[in-house]
């Protein structure tokens, strides 16, 4: 190990690693309709994947563990994870499924997606319990989690970090009602957007002026923080009391989103939950946090491509910087 990786903190993150088909397009297609596209690019994703390559690429001595196919795409996803400093030695190549696949539309800065599991539908919890995963898991400073894989395998994995001291980061999507007890008592943090937000509160009609107290209360309710990411407008936040993530202030916080030009909004999330845990297993408050994801994932969407896309610890400081310097 060199003395560069020792100073980064350890992110182990399970979850899923696809292969993206995105295709640019002016107009989206309605029900039988043919239109021409633009362009169509073979590009490497998966949201754990992505937020995997976004931990790396931000400053944590990042381990992935899911599953690919024994194919061409499969192949091109451990180069693309290995190239961004990944280690992906735990990423099991299965014989007898194909690698994921998600097919994207991209118009007008916006996404989007169907998903094709492959690989990903086959990680199950006996794959986690293999020495060198539960090795990974328990040493990990967070470990980050997504919905794309089975959720018995998700829950596997947040208990076996929950045994060790990792901070655990669960990012639910996609949502999935009723997430069982024995996978939130292990999780410090939650990172919902406003709809995933909706179906864990049990609420049908999220309104904007409503997010702020059912952040709030969702935190209360599960014992940990919880990060709402509202895209353009910024984050709202809120630790729990008693929790081991706190924020500088009691209630809901907002963090400000930050205008710049979008051109591909794919991997903005998975870059966020990446930045988030990075910092949050470096020490930093839930405030520092937060800031740091919010510039990481808005720089992110200046690329095409969502893990091309993420950007350095570097590009977000001095990203930050400027925003900073603009406000003063």
């Amino acid at each position: 190990m060199s003395d560069d990786n020792q100073n980064k903190p350890l992110i182990a993150v399970v979850g899923s690693l696809n292969m993206d088909l995105v295709v640019k397009t002016d107009i989206i297609p309605e029900e039988g309709e043919t239109v021409s596209g633009e362009e169509l690019h073979y590009l490497a994703g998966g949201k754990g994947a992505n937020q995997a390559v976004a931990a790396a690429r931000l400053g944590g001595q990042t381990t992935m563990v899911g599953a690919v196919g024994s194919d061409g795409f499969g192949e091109r996803l451990l180069h693309s994870l290995t190239e961004s400093g990944v280690d992906a030695s735990q990423v099991r190549i299965l014989d007898d499924t194909v690698t994921g696949t998600a097919s994207i539309w991209l118009s007008k800065g916006d996404n989007r997606i169907i998903v094709i599991p492959g690989a990903n539908g086959r990680v199950v919890p006996a794959m986690l319990e293999e020495a060198d995963t539960v090795k990974s898991l328990t040493a990990a400073a967070a470990v980050l989690l997504q919905l794309e894989i089975p959720l018995p395998a998700v829950t596997r994995a947040a208990q076996l970090a929950a045994e060790g001291s990792a901070l655990v980061v669960l990012n639910p999507a996609p949502a999935v009602p009723g997430l069982p007890q024995e996978l939130l008592r292990c999780v410090d943090v939650v990172t919902p957007n406003r709809s995933e937000l909706a179906v864990l509160t049990g609420r049908d009609d999220l309104r904007p002026e409503d997010v702020d107290a059912a952040v709030a209360e969702l935190a209360a309710s599960l014992g940990a923080a919880v990060v709402t990411t509202l895209g353009p407008e910024g984050a709202v936040y809120a630790a729990a009391p008693g929790g081991r993530v706190q924020a500088g202030r009691a209630g809901a916080c907002r963090a400000p989103g930050y205008a710049v030009s979008a051109v591909d909004t794919t991997g903005a999330g998975d870059c966020f939950n990446g930045a988030l845990a990075v910092a949050l297993a470096r020490g930093e408050t839930l405030d520092a946090a937060v800031s740091f994801a919010m510039g990481a994932a808005a720089l992110s969407v200046t690329k095409l491509g969502a893990q091309s896309g993420m950007p350095s610890a570097r590009e977000v400081q001095a990203f930050l910087a400027e925003q900073k310097a603009k406000t003063q």
